[in-house]
């Protein structure tokens, strides 16, 4: 039999337990200040304890909080693990209300869910993958391509300077490497072809290769690959950064929407910098395949141009303007899907970046596949 009292203020009726047989009467107050020193008395007091049930009386309680609750449960959840069963009994409709809505969520082991099978697994990963990514990017490119039509018709919500500002970072600054890379891939890919063509004969053809390759595939391609790995990245760093400091929370508070404010003028640059950007991209990627060929294969510039001219189509033109379009909202797209997803400081940054890299490029050579099976 225990008597104790747990009150140490002097205008408290404070907490009294009595222990007799399996019934643990509790009178009193049940709260946060006794409920340190309940749980630490009554834990030494059940050391001894060899019955198989233990009843909590709680008729004598006047009142228990948050605190108090917890302890109760702390205490059954210790009972449990010696395999004593432990029940409460009475109490005030006050005191029930209470120990229902303070109740831990689990207030015994935790059960190890069952181990899933193969097919079990796939189903789980195919739909959180539709749920958590396609769904939510369908979403997001709603949104964006909703905000940039009325940003057409609504100048007022537009920020001055904000879309020249991301034309030179997307597209100006990108010139210099696309210029660069195309030049010597075109260079290359004549440079290769070469052998093979002297052997048959067959020189003049290397500029059909060429000026085909480059507009109709490796311009477009090279150049969204380029414009992801600088400005898809940059996007997605941007924007995680705006989230982790709240700066997002911060626009949203005063009324502005994230996407109108942040997204639309970098889908507005890199839609309209994307095709000048093929263009030079083509452009350079001809011009080093000419170099090749008048090195390698002694065909000037005279006859590498009159060929091209025959060689160029309009639908390669059309077609290169509209993988441009495509692969710039694909690349803002996913920088931005990334970006926001973002839950964690500079690390969280850092994933977002990589991951809208490698999204963004895998997401470019498939449309560029699909692309090429709907023109061709």
């Amino acid at each position: 039999m225990t008597h104790t009292n747990f009150g140490d203020d002097p205008d408290r009726k404070g907490l009294f337990f009595h222990l007799e047989g399996n019934v643990l009467r509790l009178t009193g107050g049940l709260t946060i200040i006794e409920s340190g020193g309940f749980v630490r008395r009554l834990t030494r007091s059940l050391r001894d304890y060899r019955e198989k049930e233990l009843v909590v009386d709680l008729d004598g309680l006047s009142g228990v909080d948050s605190a108090g609750v917890t302890s109760l449960y702390h205490i059954k959840n210790t009972a449990s693990e010696k395999g004593v069963t432990v029940s409460f009994r009475g109490g005030s409709s006050a005191v029930q209300q209470k120990l229902v809505l303070f109740r831990p969520e689990t207030s015994g082991h935790l059960i190890r869910p069952a181990d899933m099978d193969l097919l079990e697994r796939i189903g789980t990963r195919v739909q959180v993958f539709f749920a958590d990514y396609v769904f939510e990017f369908i979403l997001l490119a709603a949104n964006v391509f909703y905000w940039s039509v009325v940003g057409l018709f609504n100048r007022k919500s537009r920020r001055e300077g904000a879309f020249v500002n991301q034309a030179v970072l997307i597209g100006v600054n990108a010139v210099l490497i696309v210029v660069f890379l195309s030049f010597v891939i075109g260079f290359v890919m004549a440079l290769q072809s070469a052998g093979q063509l002297r052997s048959f004969g067959a020189n003049i053809f290397v500029v059909d290769l060429v000026v085909i390759a480059v507009m109709s595939q490796m311009g477009p391609l090279i150049t969204a690959i380029l414009v992801a790995g600088r400005s898809g990245s940059a996007i997605a760093a941007e924007i995680a950064t705006m989230k982790v400091t709240a700066e997002l929370d911060a626009l949203t508070t005063m009324g502005l929407n994230p996407i109108r404010f942040v997204v639309v003028p970098k889908l507005y640059a890199c839609l309209l910098t994307m095709p000048f950007l093929i263009i030079l991209a083509n452009v350079s990627g001809m011009m080093g395949g000419g170099l090749a060929a008048n090195i390698y294969l002694d065909i000037t510039p005279e006859v590498f141009i009159n060929r091209m001219g025959e060689v160029m189509k309009n639908k390669d033109l059309l077609t290169g303007f509209v993988k441009s379009q495509v692969y710039a909202a694909l690349i803002v797209l996913t920088g931005s899907f990334y970006g926001f997803r973002v839950v964690r400081g500079a690390e969280g940054v850092g994933k977002a970046a990589t991951l809208s890299v490698v999204v963004a490029i895998s997401l470019v050579i498939l449309a560029d596949s699909l692309l090429g099976l709907l023109f061709y």
